[in-house]
């Protein structure tokens, strides 16, 4: 019996019409990227080696994946060493969205199968911008990532690069991300508008602060355009922001004692609708 299942990936002709990635992103979504590259640095500021930062989400079709690529080639273009791992290893797509190969990757690094040169990729997106796809669908992700291994993992990046981004399954579908927490410096949450609601989210944040709650802020996608300004509520946060844009991104942060809330919004939608 093989160890692996087949590939569950999308072909690269249902990957027209997703959300724009890198420089194809419009002049808005850019510069709301951009915001958020600012607030990470404030958030989790560069050290002697390297920061982890997880991105997940509380359900799927929040746009976690879309976030997590552009994000990490707003880094890239700044001039950061950047490696991002997909460990949504059920349903990958990054090998789809970015057009590379999908296998080896990180399941058969895992299992002993590959050698980390085989799955570390250039992204095409940038030269800074490295990549770890999920690999084969394994029977036992959640085991996979609370292995020794994948600490040794992460430990190997951060003394080769300055951010390593981890793409993390939905909390409220798998605890995979759960188990992914232990290794994980920071901890990014995208909420999307009229898809998480706020029981969902509060559910979210009760199983993070279990494993011990490293969420820095939240990202608001697909928000819409009624309320749009900064703003500052007492009730939520000491300090923190959110920045609403023509293209719906909207940006909190903070650390775990400062957290901002991100319900203000921008314009339409640019989010992936499936990741």
């Amino acid at each position: 019996m093989a160890m692996f299942g087949k590939k569950k990936s999308e072909s690269s002709s249902s990957a027209k019409g997703m959300s724009p990635i890198g420089k194809d992103l419009s002049f808005a979504a850019s510069e709301a990227y951009k915001l958020l590259r600012t607030n990470l640095f404030f958030s989790v500021p560069p050290g002697d080696v390297g920061r982890v930062v997880g991105i997940t989400s509380s359900v799927r079709g929040e746009g976690k994946s879309t976030t997590t690529i552009n994000l990490a080639y707003a880094l890239a273009v700044s001039g950061k060493r950047v490696a991002l791992i997909e460990c949504d290893m059920r349903l990958p797509v990054l090998a789809t969205r970015l057009e590379i190969d999908p296998t080896p990757g990180l399941s058969n690094l895992l299992a002993g199968l590959s050698a980390a040169r085989d799955v570390l990729r250039e992204s095409g997106l940038h030269k800074n911008l490295k990549v770890v796809p999920a690999g084969d669908v394994p029977p036992n992700p959640s085991e996979l990532l609370g292995s020794d291994r994948m600490k040794l993992i992460t430990e190997t990046l951060v003394q080769e690069f300055d951010f390593v981004f981890v793409d993390l399954p939905p909390i409220m579908a798998v605890s995979d991300a759960l188990v992914a927490s232990s290794f994980l410096d920071a901890m990014i949450v995208v909420v999307r508008q009229d898809v998480c609601t706020r029981g969902m989210l509060r559910e979210t944040m009760r199983q993070l602060s279990v494993v011990g709650d490293k969420v820095i802020g939240f990202v608001f996608t697909c928000a819409r355009a009624e309320k749009r300004s900064y703003y500052y509520r007492r009730k939520y946060y000491r300090y923190g922001g959110s920045y609403g844009y023509g293209y719906g991104y909207g940006y909190g942060y903070g650390s775990s004692h400062h957290r901002s809330r991100s319900d203000k919004s921008g314009e339409g939608s640019t989010s992936d609708a499936n990741h």
